[in-house]
């Protein structure tokens, strides 16, 4: 997935900081989609942005905090400028995403029914809606948009793959994101000091425990801080 390209696309019918922030928005989704992360998407975050993206579209203008539900449930059928296929279709997705969001516990940890297909539906319907905005890019060649949208689309493999119960991350990713890409795997589960090191077996391990320590600093990063603390201290 090319975010560059993606934003730059984007960026035609877009200011730089909206297009950015629901390219970023999408990857968090596609990113706890492939890892089965529940609970930890940000589809509210997404809603937001593309409510933002509408009003910029519709007005050259947009609100720092839209009321996303008065916005997606009354305001946007009102939006005349805005092409029909964001208005009414994109629209009534975004509303599904932010109802689930609301209604749903996809939005917080807990049971894993039904987490995981409410999930499966949000990644695609945020693919959806992604992939809508880049077919309205005007400035975009064509070969361009069509290119980008299949990436948007192309099926996800698994980046946290179980070799014989040795868990390895693939992609171009940071150390760090390597570490909570595979933290994130299990939680909440533990996962032991030795099953972290055999999974980064590539990385250096004075570099791993200092990514350890630099995440336990980051107090709201992870609730589970203390685990993290485990990890450091015995490096």
């Amino acid at each position: 997935m090319d975010k560059k390209r993606l934003i730059v696309a984007l960026s035609t019918i877009l200011p730089h900081e909206l297009a950015a922030d629901l390219v970023e928005d999408f990857m968090i989704v596609r990113q706890d989609f492939s890892t089965k992360t529940l609970g930890r998407s940000s589809p509210g975050k997404f809603a937001e942005t593309v409510v933002q993206c509408f009003q910029y579209i519709a007005r050259k203008s947009y609100d720092k905090k839209p009321d996303v539900d008065a916005y997606l449930n009354v305001t946007i059928e009102n939006e005349q400028k805005l092409p029909d296929d964001l208005r009414i279709c994109a629209g009534r997705i975004t509303r599904a995403i932010y109802t689930l969001r609301n209604r749903r516990n996809i939005a917080h940890k807990g049971v894993v029914d039904p987490n995981s297909y409410d999930l499966a539906f949000l990644h695609h319907a945020v693919s959806w809606v992604l992939a809508e905005f880049l077919r309205q890019a005007t400035g975009v060649k064509m070969e361009e948009a069509g290119a980008l949208i299949a990436q948007i689309h192309a099926p996800i493999d698994e980046i946290v793959e179980d070799i014989d119960g040795v868990k390895l991350v693939h992609g171009d990713v940071t150390i760090e994101e390597e570490v909570l890409l595979r933290l994130r795997s299990e939680y909440p589960d533990y996962i032991s000091l030795p099953a972290i090191k055999i999974s980064l077996v590539g990385r250096h391990p004075k570099t791993l425990g200092n990514t350890l320590r630099k995440l336990v600093d980051r107090k709201n990063f992870w609730k589970s801080s203390r685990r993290l603390q485990a990890y450091s201290s015995r490096f």
